[in-house]
């Protein structure tokens, strides 16, 4: 019995100040707040929580969300861990290299925090489907891709219900948290679908990832980036050392052994230095070197953003924070608008303008590097006299083979015409896309066939 209530008399203490904040009200309380012992027993009980990557921000996400109290909490992520992790990720040890990071990460907080029942998923975001993240309160991402960023926004906007009247139904909303780290840098933000500014309303936001003119890296070489990227590029492909079918993976240790030693070979020749496996796997993963301290501020203001949430004891952040600890500590917030015309969040068809002479690759070419669009290997497809017509499709080889000679037509031979729409797939967004042609000469005159 004396157990049983040193046991009560801890877990008294241990939310104490939780407690203060949850059953008090406040200058800052949300407008909706109505103090309640109750609010805790929901965040304890019901919340349920996704965090979305366990490396070095899902990692302190999940403890700090832990902490707090929230115990219904799944973690995604499909990496396995690294040796190169250890430094920063601190759920992980060295026996742990080559598990799953979910699982690792899961296990080690739910034997750490009395209670906690976090659950994990060692799989690709796409892996689930619209019943998966609908169950979920608050979904918070600590992710290192703009690609997988974009397909979570898209999902968590297609869950968006709309009333008879056509306003938006509040309950169909699924916040969501996200944060960013590059070094000292980092970034923090809430979404709220269909309200504030989503992921496609601020891509201008983002860094354009950093490439390398391919006639550099194949004729003048000067650093040893150019060695990595002319053997993943070039290198890679005319040798195929796993095949033709196979693609180069920056995770498997084996391929990065390869392009390491090829580059290498590359580099000596041309008297260059500096090769070595970090620097290969960074090239080859677009990675930039992470910090622990600025990971655990930037998940620390995203647990505090989920917890005003779940809560409503605050205002959540309006809506987007920078912070930067290069030279001292900057940081400020600002309200990113949203886009009447956003590709995810608006109901408006896109419309795009093209010249009546342009080609399937002018559109092609427009998808990928357009900021509106920062697509990466979309297909493109149109329906002709009631038929679905696939007019160019890069992610699946057969039918880009088929439909190659399509990206050198008019769009007039192809069966275009000055209004009509393309829908449009890539791995960017979950969901098909309408897209509306406009004739750039035929601005003043009405689309119509």
């Amino acid at each position: 019995m004396a157990g049983e209530s040193q046991t009560s008399d801890h877990n008294q203490r241990r939310w104490h100040h939780i407690k203060k904040l949850l059953e008090r009200s406040g200058p800052f309380c949300h407008p909706d707040f109505e103090p309640s012992p109750d609010i805790l027993d929901f965040i304890m009980n019901s919340c349920k929580v996704l965090v979305v990557g366990a490396g070095g921000l899902g990692c302190e996400l999940l403890k700090d969300l832990a902490l707090m109290g929230f115990k219904k909490i799944h973690v995604i992520d499909l990496d396995t861990i690294e040796l190169s992790n250890l430094n920063r990720q601190f759920l992980f040890r060295k026996n742990d290299i080559g598990l799953s990071k979910a699982k690792c990460a899961v296990d080690f907080v739910n034997k750490r925090v009395p209670g906690c029942e976090a659950v994990a998923h060692h799989c690709a975001i796409q892996d689930f489907d619209e019943g998966f993240y609908r169950q979920f309160h608050i979904v918070v991402c600590g992710l290192d891709s703009i690609v997988a960023r974009r397909w979570l926004n898209g999902m968590l906007m297609s869950l968006l219900q709309y009333n008879d009247d056509g306003s938006l139904d509040q309950s169909s909303i699924i916040p969501l948290v996200d944060g960013g780290t590059e070094g000292f840098k980092g970034n923090a933000r809430v979404i709220l679908p269909g309200l504030s500014a989503c992921i496609e309303c601020t891509l201008d936001l983002y860094p354009p990832q950093k490439t390398y003119p391919l006639c550099t890296v194949a004729n003048t070489p000067r650093l040893p980036e150019h060695c990595v990227e002319y053997v993943k590029v070039i290198q890679w492909a005319k040798e195929n050392p796993w095949g033709n079918s196979v693609q180069l993976d920056g995770d498997d240790p084996h391929h990065l052994a390869w392009v390491l030693e090829r580059a290498q070979e590359r580099a000596n020749k041309h008297g260059i230095t500096g090769v070595t496996y970090r620097l290969t796997q960074g090239v080859l993963k677009n990675i930039i070197p992470a910090v622990a301290s600025t990971n655990a501020a930037i998940a620390a203001v995203c647990a505090t953003e989920v917890f005003k949430l779940a809560t409503s004891s605050c205002a959540n952040m309006n809506n987007y924070m920078i912070m930067n600890m290069a030279d001292g500590v900057y940081t400020y917030t600002f309200n990113a608008e949203k886009r009447s015309d956003c590709l995810a969040c608006s109901n408006v068809t896109r419309v795009m303008e093209i010249e009546p002479e342009a080609t399937l690759q002018a559109i092609y070419n427009k998808l990928c590097d357009d900021q509106d669009y920062m697509m990466k290997s979309p297909g493109i497809t149109t329906i002709i006299n009631g038929r679905n017509k696939t007019l160019y499709m890069a992610s699946v080889k057969s039918i880009e083979e088929r439909t190659r000679d399509n990206l050198k037509k008019k769009v007039t031979e192809l069966g275009l015409y000055n209004g009509a729409d393309i829908l449009v797939a890539d791995i960017t967004t979950p969901n098909t896309l309408t897209i509306k042609l406009k004739f750039s000469e035929l601005e003043d005159i009405e689309m119509t066939h």
